[in-house]
């Protein structure tokens, strides 16, 4: 019970369920009066907007802090095995977002999703005082400064900067840890309150469960997509590898982690004899960390929703294949922490997207929330991908 109570998924549904129901409580003015329940709200929502100004500060850190010692680590395995799989990795990701914007295009307009102006009861207050803490810099920025950063260390192989660049690297793991994945249970919490307050949420949770079933069909239409080109690619067998999984999947579902689910997925791979051992040892790790195609399909799907929900329309192709194409970049870097994919990504939901505090408060509710099943699907897609590197590999040593 006590390991329950420490589980991030447990602390984000004790959030959802505490913002709901004081957001209905001061909704329906129970025990409280009008002008009380106006007071209430306009402090919630100013501790959502502190909240929100932290993460945000967070963003371009996190972007550099994670790609530019992920690139600098690659050095070693500088091969055509390593651009190959680098380049199946970003491809599988993209693909599965482009399968997810044209499900979304298809689905979305049925999902009978109300406008918010037609549903919002209640005007939330102005914030008792504002407190902005502006990034030290833009998104864009830090990607571009971690590219040529990373890019640069390995050109000159200086060991002084690679040292420096995993030590901020380490030390932005433990700010997510320590501080925004603390706080994201209060910023749930307030957003949802928010949101119950308005009068909004109860009449949209009905279309969160149906998005979340609709992800989940379509992990596994991509999962199936991978193994067919693996076993078209191989010459071998993908069920053999794929029935493998299971304790994989599993566990990835129990943790919400590749890094925690590796020794098993490894295991599973190895298992299976569909892979040549050196293979396995190289693609599966490898995988774990750059490959993050059921992460991205999720989040495609859920950005367009929250958009229809929040804004009254999906955004454009234009602005969505500029998000994916940019997504699939900020991908390979992304940390590896529950939620770590649009945590990482915040910064081109707010660029791109043009989402505020309260969209990305829902991302990250309803992202991490199945943030399991999105993980489980990157694992098995690993096992895809080793097995279409073992065929493209292992033809040429014949």
């Amino acid at each position: 019970m006590a390991k329950l109570r420490e589980s991030l998924i447990f602390k984000l549904l004790l959030g959802v369920f505490v913002g709901l129901i004081l957001g209905y409580s001061l909704d329906a003015k129970i025990g409280v009066s009008q002008e009380t329940a106006q007071n209430i709200i306009g402090v919630i929502n100013t501790v959502k907007f502190i909240l929100g100004q932290v993460i945000n500060f967070t963003i371009p850190l996190i972007i550099l802090g994670f790609i530019a010692p992920a690139i600098t680590k690659m050095k070693a395995n500088a091969s055509k095995m390593l651009g190959t799989m680098l380049m199946m990795a970003y491809l599988s990701s993209v693909g599965a977002a482009l399968l997810s914007m044209t499900a979304g295009y298809m689905i979305i307009p049925k999902l009978n999703i109300a406008a918010k102006s037609d549903i919002v009861k209640n005007v939330i207050p102005k914030l008792i005082f504002k407190v902005e803490i502006p990034p030290v810099f833009s998104v864009m920025t830090a990607l571009v400064l971690a590219l040529f950063l990373g890019l640069a260390v390995v050109w000159t192989e200086s060991k002084t900067f690679e040292k420096l660049l995993d030590e901020l690297n380490n030390i932005m793991l433990k700010i997510v840890y320590k501080i925004i994945i603390p706080i994201l249970p209060f910023f749930i919490a307030s957003t949802f309150t928010t949101l119950a307050y308005e009068g909004e949420i109860i009449k949209q949770f009905p279309v969160f469960l149906k998005v979340i079933i609709i992800v989940l069909i379509g992990h596994f239409i991509w999962l199936t997509v991978l193994y067919t080109l693996g076993g078209a690619i191989s010459g071998k067998n993908p069920l053999k590898l794929l029935k493998s999984y299971g304790p994989a999947y599993l566990t990835a579902v129990g943790t919400m982690s590749s890094a925690a689910t590796l020794p098993v997925a490894l295991s599973c791979a190895k298992k299976s004899g569909a892979l040549d051992e050196d293979i396995a040892d190289f693609a599966i790790p490898l995988g774990s960390t750059i490959h993050l195609c059921g992460s991205v399909l999720t989040e495609v799907f859920f950005v367009m929703t929250v958009s229809k929900i929040l804004y009254g329309q999906v955004p454009s192709v234009g602005t969505m294949i500029l998000f994916i194409i940019l997504l699939g970049v900020f991908a390979v870097g992304a940390p590896g922490v529950p939620g770590g994919t649009v945590m990482a990504s915040l910064g081109i939901i707010i660029s791109v997207l043009g989402f505020n505090e309260e969209g990305t408060g829902l991302m990250l509710t309803i992202f991490a929330l199945q943030d399991s099943f999105g993980t489980a699907c990157n694992v098995v897609g690993d096992g895809a991908l080793a097995l279409m590197l073992n065929g493209i590999f292992k033809k040429k040593d014949r």
